[in-house]
């Protein structure tokens, strides 16, 4: 392949498009993976936590919680209770299985890698360490890893 400088810059100017569409998807995608993740954690929490005391005190807790509310009926605390952690378990069901249906940890490791490859590539290749052929070679593996990166729109 052609070594000259311009086939260096367009392969350059390539891995830097390649990167910065990496970074978008990152930036959009590890705070959802975080807030997932999130509720997940503190819904199932929550459920367990809602559940704990009826499991573990059975009526006298309910009793006194319905004394502290001025409640007529202990059964209406076990309901509450009930429904609540419902809710939680289903909300952190919900984001348990949105992150596994996209794969979005996964993807969000392989766009961490790629990026780190790809960042790698452009040094060697800005300071003449790495051979056209070999560079575009490379190239082609590291954004293989993430088909699923969409280049950014121009203009």
């Amino acid at each position: 392949m052609d070594e000259s400088s311009d086939t260096r810059q367009r392969l350059s100017s390539r891995i830097d498009e390649k990167q910065q569409a990496i970074r978008s998807y990152l930036g959009r995608e590890r705070p959802r993976r975080t807030r997932l993740a999130n509720i997940s954690i503190v819904g199932s929490a929550l459920a367990a936590a809602l559940t704990a005391g009826p499991a573990f005190g059975g009526t006298g807790f309910t009793e006194s919680v319905a004394a502290i509310f001025n409640l007529s009926d202990d059964s209406l605390v076990w309901r509450v209770l009930c429904l609540l952690a419902v809710i939680f378990s289903v909300a952190a069901a919900l984001a348990t299985n949105f992150a596994t249906s996209r794969s979005l940890a996964d993807r969000v490791s392989a766009a961490e890698t790629a990026s780190a490859q790809l960042e790698g590539l452009q040094v060697a290749l800005n300071f003449g360490r790495i051979e056209i052929d070999e560079a575009v070679k490379l190239y082609q593996q590291y954004a293989t890893q993430v088909p699923f990166i969409e280049a950014l729109p121009t203009g």
